[in-house]
Parts: structure tokens; C-alpha cells; sequence
């Protein structure tokens, strides 16, 4: 049904509506500030399966990084080798505000031991020393068994973590929460890992099975922290794994930044 009203009636109706959009506008300029708060730079491509991946920083308004991280399309999940293999990746140069050095993505066809993570996945390393220190935890140094064995003092570990024996050349040595779920008979999806050397942190790692990633999970993690650090710097609280169907990528992020001196 049809019904006709007066000139004054539609007269205000109009305002009304003239009023509701500059709300909406005003809204929506609010809306981009806040966005507009935060930036995101992003390292350079690299070949990865049928597909790239990069890193990322965001900053805040002040040019505080807030979170950090490694993306990587969905075609990066096919065409992989049949072998154990990595690619090193290199943050942008905001970057050099964080701990984090470089990132590798390492994939593990087979899995690796323990027998837990016998599944096809990745390792997202995130690197706190340089290409230079990493490349020389080599067995070729006459101390490396030594450096591999020596832990950071107690205050460094984070809450519940304990070294696992022996360790891995170009690497080192790996920390594991053992209250983790695959490691009290639940099946591995994702966790996260610590690394050292010489008596120093050198990388923090979410791992990461294919098959968990191919459910395509929208997933934040707490990171169980030390009580203190080493070295100064914003470091992640969180953890968290996404998957952006419309960019068909998938994003791990280092989150909840939180400056330590």
C-alpha cells in the first residue's frame, strides 16, 4: 500500500536521513583514523611450494611494533620437495626495532623426532641472533657440543620449558613446555618451541602440522614468558595462526608486544 504525506512530513523525514549519513560519515572517518593508526611494512617475496612467502611488521602511531610475523600463500603448500628443506626470509627495515634478526620457514616433510611430530610440517623460526651467528652453530666449531649443552641461567627460561637433549647445527639447542597436548597423548596440531645457544636464547618457534593448517584455524595462543630478558626489546605475549580467504594466505603472527628493558 501506497500512503502520500504532507510536504512538512518529508520535509523531516529528508533531514532525518541528511542527519543519519554525516553520522555514518563521521563514523566511518573514525573508523580510517583508528586504521589509519597502524601500519604494516612487508619484507620481500620468497619462493616457497607453488607459492611466496614474506614477513611483516606492525607499527602503532608512535612507530611501536605491535605485532611481527611470516605470511604465505596457499599455493605455498603445494609443490613442496620431498625432502627436509628451508628458505630464510628478511623482516623490512622496521624490523630493526624488534629482537628478531630474520625468520626462517623450515618444512619437514616426514616430521622429525620426537615421535609426536612425525607429521608433515612447518617450523616458523624467528631469529634473535644474525645469519652470521646462526650459520656458525656449526659442529665444525670444536665448543659446539659444549655451546649446544649450555643453558641460559633460570631467570631467562620461560615458565615450565626444559631443554631437550642434544640439538640441531645452524639451530641449536630446542626448549619444549612439556604439558603441551602431543606430548601427553594428544595428536600434534601446533606449539610453541624455544631455542638457545651458548647459554643465550636464539629464536622463538611456533611448528606447526599441514594438516592443522589446512583446516584453515583462526587460533590465538598464549606464549608462556621468562622473568626476564636478556636483551631489550619487544617481545610477543601471544602467538596466533589465521587464514585470509580472501588473499587465499595464511598468516603466523607474533603478538601482544610488550617492551622489556
Amino acid at each position: 500500500m501506497f500512503v502520500a504525506h504532507s510536504p512538512a512530513i518529508s520535509r523531516r523525514r529528508s533531514s532525518a536521513l541528511a542527519l543519519s549519513m554525516l553520522a555514518l560519515m563521521v563514523l566511518a572517518a573514525c573508523s580510517d583514523s583508528t586504521r589509519a593508526d597502524e601500519r604494516t611494512t612487508y619484507g620481500p617475496d620468497v619462493a616457497l611450494g607453488n607459492g611466496t612467502a614474506h614477513t611483516w611488521v606492525t607499527l602503532d602511531a608512535s612507530g611501536t611494533p605491535t605485532a611481527l610475523g611470516l605470511a604465505f600463500t596457499e599455493s605455498a603448500l603445494t609443490g613442496l620437495p620431498t625432502m627436509m628443506s628451508g628458505v630464510r626470509l628478511h623482516f623490512p627495515e622496521e624490523g630493526k626495532i624488534t629482537p628478531f634478526d630474520h625468520a626462517e620457514i623450515d618444512w619437514n616433510p616426514d616430521g622429525h623426532e620426537p615421535q609426536p611430530y612425525m607429521v608433515p610440517h612447518f617450523d616458523f623460526h624467528f631469529y634473535q641472533i644474525t645469519e652470521g651467528q646462526q650459520d656458525a652453530i656449526t659442529p665444525a666449531d670444536p665448543d659446539y657440543d659444549a655451546k649446544m649443552a649450555k643453558a641460559p641461567a633460570a631467570e631467562f627460561v620461560p615458565t615450565g620449558y626444559i631443554q631437550t637433549p642434544g640439538g640441531v647445527p645452524q639451530m641449536g639447542a630446542h626448549w619444549v613446555d612439556p604439558t603441551s597436548p602431543e606430548l601427553n597423548g594428544q595428536p600434534f596440531t601446533s606449539t610453541f618451541i624455544y631455542g638457545s645457544y651458548d647459554g643465550t636464547f636464539t629464536f622463538m618457534e611456533p611448528m606447526m602440522a599441514v594438516s592443522y593448517l589446512q583446516s584453515k584455524p583462526d587460533t590465538t595462543m598464549a606464549v608462556k614468558l621468562p622473568s626476564r630478558y636478556a636483551a631489550p626489546g619487544a617481545y610477543p605475549t601471544t602467538y596466533s595462526v589465521s587464514y585470509d580467504a580472501s588473499a587465499k594466505e595464511y598468516r603466523i603472527t607474533l603478538g601482544g608486544l610488550v617492551q622489556h628493558n
